[in-house]
C-alpha cells in the first residue's frame, strides 16, 4: 500500500491486561535492541578504529550516521504509522534494522559500515516513535499510561547495562562485528511475536505526506552534522565548512515558515506554542546531547588513555547504567503520582554535577572520582527520559499520537548526534601531541558542555513547571482539539 493512501481508521481495540503487558513487552524489545546497538556500539569504537585504520571522525560518523538518518526520518514514521497502520509500519522497521545490522556485522570496511549504519538508522525511525504510539493507544489512563512509560525508560538503563558488558565480551573475544549479531534473534523474535499479539491501530485523521519538508530536515541536519564533524580536518574556517553551515542555516530558513503555511505538517509546530512540549524538547536535544558526547569521549579515555580492554570498560560504566536502571521506572512513577519537576530537578543536578567532576580528568585520576560521575550521570539520566516522554504525548491529540511521540524521538537523536558532533570535533581539534597523552586534558571542554547540558535540563524544569506553564499547555490543547480526536490526558 503506498504511503499516500488513507487507509480507514482502526482504532485500538480493548485489550485485556495480560494482552496489554504483552503488547508492552514486545514494544520494549524494539527499544532494546536500538539502546543496546547505541552503548554496544560505543565500546566497541577503539577496536573498530584499530581494524579499519579509522580516523576520529570516522568513529564519528559510525555514530552520527546512524543518528542523522534516524532524526530525519522519525516524524515521517510516526506519520506513516498513524496513516497505513502501527503492527505494520513497526514490523517493517524491525525487518529493516535486522537485516541492516546483519549487513553491519559483515562490512569490509569503513565506508560500508557507515553506509550499513544508515540502513540501520531507517528501519531504526520506524521502531521507538510507532511503539510509542501503540503503548499510548494501548494504555489511555493517564496514570497507568505513566508507569508503562516508565518501564519503557527502564529498559533503556537495562540495555545500557548489558550493552558494555556483552560488547566488551563479544569485542574482546570474538570481534567487533559480533556486537551487530545480538540485534538479529531479538529482531526476528519480536517481529514474529508482532504479528501474534500486537492489534493493527490507526489513526482517524492521519496527516499526508510532506515531501518537501522531509527534504529539507535532511538537507538541515546532514550539512550540519558534516560541518561539525569535519571542520577539525578542514578547517573551521574553511570554505567547505562554511558553506555546509549556510546551506544548514538556509533550510532551517526556509522550513520554518513553509511548516507554518502547510495544513498537515511534516512538524506541527502549533505543538511548541505548549511551554512543557517544548521545553521537554529541548530538554531531550541537552540530555541527550550529554548522553552522546559522556560515552563517545569517555569510551576513548578509558581504552585509548587508561588502556582497559573493551571488558574492563564496559565494567567500569556499569555503575552508570545500574542507576539508570533503578531511575528510569521510579521516575516513570513520580510523574504519574507527582508530575514531571522532581525528576526533571534531580536530573539536571546530577548531570551537571557528573559533567563538572570530569572537567578535571587526567591520565591519573582517581578511580572514587570515575565512579562518583558514572553513579551521579547514571542517575540524572535514569530520572530524565520519562517526564521528556509523558510531557510529549500529554495534552496532544490522541490521533496523532505517533507524531508527537516522534517529536520527543527526534529531539533525543538530534541531541545524541549533536553531542558526538560538536564535543568530539571539539575535543579533536584541542588534542596537542599524540593522541593517546592528550586526549585527556583536551577533553575538558567536552565535559565543561556535558555540565551546561546539565544546567539547562535544571533550569528547564523549574521553567516548564510552572503555573504559566501549565497554563500555556491547556490553551494549546484547546486550540489543538478541533483539529481532530480528544486530547491525550
Amino acid at each position: 500500500m503506498p504511503i499516500t493512501s488513507r487507509a480507514p481508521a482502526v482504532p485500538a481495540p480493548s485489550l485485556s491486561p495480560r494482552r496489554r503487558l504483552l503488547v508492552l513487552a514486545i514494544c520494549c524489545m524494539s527499544l532494546f535492541i536500538v539502546g543496546l546497538d547505541n552503548t554496544i556500539v560505543n565500546v566497541a569504537l577503539p577496536a573498530i578504529r584499530r581494524d579499519l585504520n579509522a580516523s576520529v571522525s570516522g568513529l564519528q560518523w559510525i555514530i552520527d550516521a546512524y543518528t542523522v538518518v534516524l532524526a530525519s526520518l522519525l516524524m515521517l514514521a510516526g506519520s506513516t504509522g498513524d496513516r497505513v497502520g502501527r503492527r505494520r509500519t513497526f514490523q517493517t522497521g524491525l525487518a529493516v534494522f535486522t537485516l541492516g545490522s546483519l549487513m553491519c556485522s559483515l562490512a569490509p570496511g569503513l565506508g560500508w559500515l557507515i553506509a550499513a549504519r544508515a540502513l540501520q538508522a531507517v528501519g531504526g525511525s520506524m521502531l521507538n516513535p510507532v511503539a510509542m504510539s501503540i503503548i499510548t493507544n494501548t494504555f489511555t489512563e493517564p496514570r497507568e499510561r505513566a508507569r508503562a512509560i516508565g518501564v519503557w525508560g527502564g529498559v533503556v538503563g537495562i540495555s545500557m547495562a548489558l550493552g558494555p558488558l556483552v560488547g566488551g565480551s563479544l569485542v574482546d573475544s570474538v570481534g567487533w562485528q559480533a556486537i551487530f549479531w545480538i540485534n538479529i534473534p531479538v529482531g526476528l523474535a519480536a517481529f514474529a511475536l508482532c504479528a501474534l499479539f500486537v492489534p493493527e491501530s490507526r489513526a482517524p485523521r492521519p496527516r499526508r505526506v510532506d515531501p518537501v519538508g522531509q527534504v529539507l530536515v535532511i538537507v538541515l541536519l546532514a550539512t550540519l552534522t558534516y560541518a561539525l564533524i569535519e571542520a577539525p580536518t578542514a578547517g573551521w574556517a574553511s570554505p567547505r565548512t562554511l558553506a555546509c553551515f549556510a546551506v544548514a542555516a538556509l533550510a532551517l530558513a526556509v522550513l520554518a515558515p513553509y511548516e507554518l503555511r502547510r495544513d498537515e505538517p511534516l512538524i506541527d509546530l502549533r505543538f511548541f506554542r505548549s511551554a512543557p512540549f517544548t521545553g521537554a524538547t529541548v530538554i531531550a536535544v541537552c540530555g541527550f546531547a550529554a548522553l552522546g558526547g559522556f560515552l563517545f569521549v569517555n569510551t576513548l579515555y578509558l581504552q585509548e588513555v587508561l588502556g582497559l580492554s573493551a571488558l574492563h570498560a564496559g565494567l567500569y560504566t556499569l555503575p552508570m547504567a545500574g542507576l539508570t536502571v533503578v531511575c528510569a521506572p521510579l521516575s516513570g512513577r513520580i510523574v504519574g503520582n507527582a508530575g514531571p519537576r522532581v525528576p526533571l530537578l534531580a536530573a539536571g543536578t546530577t548531570m551537571a554535577a557528573s559533567g563538572l567532576i570530569m572537567t578535571g580528568l587526567t591520565a591519573d585520576t582517581p578511580l572514587w572520582r570515575l565512579m562518583a560521575a558514572y553513579v551521579l550521570f547514571g542517575l540524572g539520566f535514569g530520572m530524565v527520559n520519562a517526564p521528556i516522554t509523558n510531557t510529549a504525548v500529554s495534552g496532544m491529540p490522541r490521533a496523532q499520537a505517533g507524531v508527537a511521540a516522534a517529536v520527543a524521538s527526534t529531539s533525543r537523536q538530534i541531541g545524541q548526534m549533536l553531542g558526538v558532533a560538536v564535543i568530539g570535533s571539539l575535543v579533536t581539534s584541542a588534542v596537542a601531541g599524540p593522541f593517546a597523552t592528550g586526549f585527556a586534558a583536551a577533553s575538558h571542554v567536552g565535559w565543561w558542555i556535558v555540565t551546561g547540558c546539565g544546567l539547562a535540563v535544571l533550569l528547564l524544569g523549574v521553567l516548564t513547571t510552572t503555573e504559566w506553564a501549565r497554563l500555556s499547555a491547556t490553551r494549546t490543547a484547546e486550540r489543538l482539539a478541533p483539529a481532530g480526536t480528544a486530547a491525550a490526558s
